[in-house]
Order: C-alpha cells, then sequence, then structure tokens
C-alpha cells in the first residue's frame, strides 16, 4: 500500500479542522489561539506540498517558503504584542484583554 494524494489532503483536513475546533472551543488563552492559528497554516501548507509533489510542479512548495516567512513573522509580533500585555496586565485572558479596541 503506498501513500497517495488523498491521504495527504485527509490529513491535511484532519489538521485543519482540529485547529478550527481550538478556535472556537478555547477563547480563553491567547497563546492556544495563536497556536491554532499556526496550525491552520501548516495544514495549508501541507496541501500545496502534496499538490506540488503530484502535479511535478515546484510551484507550490515555493508558494509555502513565502507562507512560513509570514507565519514566522506572524508569530514573532503575535508574542511581542503578548508578552507586552502581560506585562501590562499580568494575564493573558481574553476577556480582560480590552486595550486593543479601537
Amino acid at each position: 500500500m503506498s501513500i497517495t494524494l488523498g491521504h495527504y489532503l485527509t490529513l491535511g483536513a484532519i489538521l485543519f479542522a482540529l485547529s478550527v475546533v481550538g478556535i472556537f472551543l478555547n477563547r480563553k488563552n491567547l497563546i492556544v489561539l495563536l497556536m491554532a492559528v499556526e496550525l491552520m497554516l501548516l495544514a495549508v501548507n501541507m496541501n500545496f506540498v502534496a499538490f506540488s509533489h503530484y502535479l511535478g510542479d515546484l510551484n507550490g512548495q515555493i508558494f509555502v517558503f513565502f507562507i512560513l516567512t509570514v507565519a514566522a513573522a506572524e508569530s514573532a509580533i503575535g508574542l511581542a504584542i503578548l508578552v507586552h500585555i502581560f506585562r501590562e496586565k499580568s494575564s493573558i485572558n481574553v476577556d480582560e484583554l480590552n486595550t486593543l479596541k479601537g
């Protein structure tokens, strides 16, 4: 038995669904929300790589590098904001964070 494109797409869909469930079930902890968003991006990246390999084209894999770069920058900025908010409020509970409202 070999691993086909359907196996990769199924695993990507499961990871994406887990991240969506993680976002909707946990709206209290900001770190878990950031981790769920990163898991969502990684699930999409795995689908890009699977389609790229299946089609024999490198464009999907190159696009993954750009997505990973943006995800790393987003994580760094998000964690920097989180550290600043924790120093100000001494909590990372999402319900208590009302300072970012415009």
